[in-house]
């Protein structure tokens, strides 16, 4: 569809607790192909609805697309239900910081409740990788940031 202009820090968006979504028509459907847009030419393994600026419970990911196929997740409204109560610390880095990273801890997996895009309502265990990128969208989410809780690298 289209690549969005990216916000970064200092944004007031990216402060703010998104609002739930509640009307999944044309224009929704279009936020979510642009946010896809916009994370894979970015270089990104995932994207929230506020980085372009739209403050909505929605983000994307695909934590494998640099190593082979493509593999999109959309969540719109989600939400933790359980998580480990180990923590993983690694390094991650925003699209909305960019040149920076940061160590953060987060658990080595995570239940989530989301909908889909079609307004299917789900759930799975991501771990891994994919439990440390979800919990980073959602962090976007709530106004929440890596330079909130992490320690520069």
């Amino acid at each position: 569809m289209a690549v969005r202009p990216l916000r970064f820090e200092g944004d007031q968006v990216l402060r703010e607790v998104a609002s739930p979504v509640t009307h999944f028509g044309d224009e929704f459907q279009t936020l979510i192909a642009d946010l896809f847009d916009t994370m894979y030419d970015a270089q990104g393994r995932g994207l929230a609805a506020p980085q372009v600026g739209v403050s909505t419970r929605a983000f994307v990911i695909d934590t494998r697309w640099k190593e082979g196929e493509r593999e999109p997740i959309a969540f719109v409204n989600p939400e933790i239900l359980d998580q480990a109560p180990f923590l993983q610390q690694g390094p991650e880095a925003c699209l909305s910081i960019p040149e920076r990273t940061f160590n953060v801890q987060r658990p080595v997996w995570v239940d989530l409740a989301w909908t889909s895009p079609s307004g299917i309502r789900q759930n799975a265990r991501f771990h891994g990788v994919q439990a440390v990128c979800v919990c980073h969208e959602l962090d976007h989410l709530n106004g929440v940031l890596i330079t909130d809780h992490g320690t520069e690298v």
